[in-house]
């Protein structure tokens, strides 16, 4: 199984930025989490982190027919990217939303999804332990296929 792990905007600034929400752990943090857990369980993984909503659109669009589910964690474009949802719907791989911050407890714009729609499932609140928890959820999925 292949999946792409996409981060958006300011994802790239863990461990720097609002340490009180996202915690002391970085960025590279994640990466290995993520990669450690993969290669365990022989997942094949590729990440892209972007700040510019059509580089994350593109990412998207060059998914089609090569990877079998996405996780993506589209921090501030969550609430403002049609781009994305579009993009999403229209490679049609199952997608997984995750957010490191219970987004339910946080400001009211952060309670609006616009990517949810395109997604099978969001996780929120977890911290770098959503990450696992998406990649799992695509790999029941796929084996009950």
């Amino acid at each position: 199984m292949k999946i792409l792990i996409i981060n958006g905007p300011n994802i790239n600034m863990l461990g720097i930025r609002e340490k009180d929400i996202y915690g002391s752990r970085t960025y590279e943090d994640l990466l290995n989490i993520v990669k450690d857990f993969c290669v365990r369980e022989n997942i094949e993984t590729e990440f892209f982190q972007s700040n510019h909503e059509g580089a994350i659109v593109d990412k998207i669009q060059t998914a089609y027919g090569n990877f079998a589910g996405i996780v993506i964690n589209p921090a501030a474009y969550t609430h403002t990217s049609i781009a994305i949802l579009d993009a999403l719907k229209s490679v049609a791989i199952p997608t997984v939303e995750v957010h490191i911050s219970d987004v339910e407890n946080r400001e009211d714009f952060r309670k609006i999804s616009y990517i949810s729609p395109a997604c099978i499932e969001t996780i929120k609140g977890h911290g770098f332990d959503g990450y696992i928890m998406a990649i799992e959820s695509l790999r029941k999925r796929s084996e009950h296929r």
